[in-house]
């Protein structure tokens, strides 16, 4: 009897969501054997949709929500203390313009440790954020390294593992070496042979710190200096990444935010995106870190580099990939669909009810519990 065509059509979807199931079970193995949950909650400088980035407030609220791993950026002081921040200079999260006034643009490895100590990271968010504001905001600390392992590691009940960047890394050469031996110092390189396809104490096994970075030198060096240890290569369309098939700059363009700009940015073509791939690939990195863009836009929306072939591409290559930086339910299930393994989020909270994973405790509770 001929197949009509209803049943052709149920057919091909389920030879797709056969298709699907394999990939999702081939990338959660590889996860697995990392010792990286699947799909990974990546909570993006702390829960800074609730907290102010990359503050104690904002590491400990998503360490105690659950998160799977807490990101951050790091970078150097004048006298070589490593911490947490991600913008170049200080102006946008912290009140350097009235404390060091004629010293406000400087980039921020300009400043001693001392001196940094001596900044509000906390007031900016509650201006910028009423509806979220809280006083105990007020006059948080930048942290360094150090104090961000303390605070993974002082919940015995959920340990987050460490998800570190080296931003601009070309303005602290060495820093991968001495982040090496601050990691070697804290016992955080030891390999754990915990290989569960669970939850694990994320903090405690083989995939407890991921290394990621934006730049190719630094790459190679991270992997010289931590082979064992799994890294990311970042990815975005513009320069220093990938080439766009646009030679037409922002300010050339029209568009009225440098957000809509990015969204609209593609690589050159599709041999230009696996280039990237298989250069991280060679370097020893076991994925990528591609940017999204979202449904709404806004300035977190960038370049879509996380099209259902593109996670295909670099699925074949044995590699996971986990997107940035992404707040809603509606994209969550865009990026999963497309077939990312984890999630760089602001709103760890969110993610992790999404993943039915919620926390017993709300926002609120959780804050105010650790004297927020």
């Amino acid at each position: 009897m001929p197949v009509n065509f209803t049943q052709s059509a149920l057919m091909l979807s389920l030879l797709l969501g056969l298709g699907t199931a394999q990939a999702n079970s081939a990338s959660s193995d590889l996860a697995a054997v990392a010792g990286i949950p699947h799909p990974a909650v990546i909570a993006h400088r702390g829960a800074s949709f609730d907290a102010p980035e990359s503050t104690a407030a904002s590491y400990t609220l998503a360490r105690d929500l659950g998160a799977d791993y807490l990101e951050m950026d790091l970078q150097r002081s004048k006298d070589g203390v490593i911490f947490a921040l991600h913008d170049n200079n200080l102006s946008r999260t912290t009140d350097v313009a009235s404390k060091f006034p004629e010293r406000k643009d400087s980039p921020a490895n300009a400043f001693t440790w001392a001196e940094l100590q001596t900044l509000d990271a906390g007031s900016w968010f509650n201006k910028a954020y009423p509806e979220r504001a809280r006083p105990s905001y007020v006059g948080l600390k930048i942290l360094s390294l150090d104090q961000i392992i303390d605070i993974a590691q002082a919940n015995p009940k959920h340990q987050p593992g460490l998800y570190i960047e080296t931003k601009e890394p070309k303005q602290f050469p060495g820093i991968e070496h001495e982040l090496k031996n601050k990691l070697q110092e804290r016992g955080l390189l030891s390999q754990t042979s915990v290989v569960s396809k669970e939850q694990p104490q994320v903090g405690q096994a083989k995939g407890k710190v991921i290394l990621q970075t934006f730049e190719k030198s630094s790459l190679e060096l991270l992997q010289k200096e931590m082979p064992d240890t799994p890294k990311i290569l970042l990815l975005w369309v513009g320069e220093g990444s990938i080439e766009p098939k646009s030679k037409v700059s922002f300010a050339d363009s029209g568009e009225k935010t440098k957000a809509a700009y990015y969204a609209k940015q593609e690589p050159k073509d599709k041999a230009e995106f696996e280039k990237w791939v298989d250069y991280a690939k060679a370097q020893g990195a076991i994925g990528t870190g591609p940017s999204a863009e979202l449904t709404q836009g806004g300035d977190q929306s960038y370049s879509d580099l996380v099209k259902p072939w593109m996670n295909q591409y670099t699925h074949d290559k044995g590699m996971l990939v986990h997107a940035y930086t992404i707040d809603t339910p509606t994209d969550f299930k865009k990026v999963l669909d497309a077939g990312v393994d984890g999630i760089f989020t602001n709103r760890s909270s969110e993610l992790l009810k999404y993943f039915k994973r919620p926390s017993p405790k709300t926002v609120p509770q959780i804050l105010e519990a650790n004297g927020y």
